[in-house]
């Protein structure tokens, strides 16, 4: 009599979130009052841009996130 080889299914797993990104338009609104606090002092555009993309990705870090664990208890 052949037996029957049963594999079971793969665990799927949770993809890990990328870390939060800002946005194009995020980065180009702080850019914008960037420039404005420098009154509108023209040549600096692409420094405006890197400095609003710093300040915008060190604030997504510095916010904290929710594990599924912590929203599980607080449920409970």
């Amino acid at each position: 009599m052949a037996t029957t080889l049963h594999v079971a299914p793969r665990a799927t797993k949770k993809r890990r979130t990328a870390k939060a990104v800002p946005t194009l338009e995020q980065i180009q609104v702080r850019a914008y009052e960037i420039y404005l606090e420098r009154r509108g002092a023209p040549g600096n555009e692409v420094e405006d841009w890197l400095h609003a993309e710093r300040e915008l990705l060190v604030a997504a870090s510095a916010k904290p996130r929710k594990s599924a664990r912590t929203a599980k208890s607080e449920a409970a």
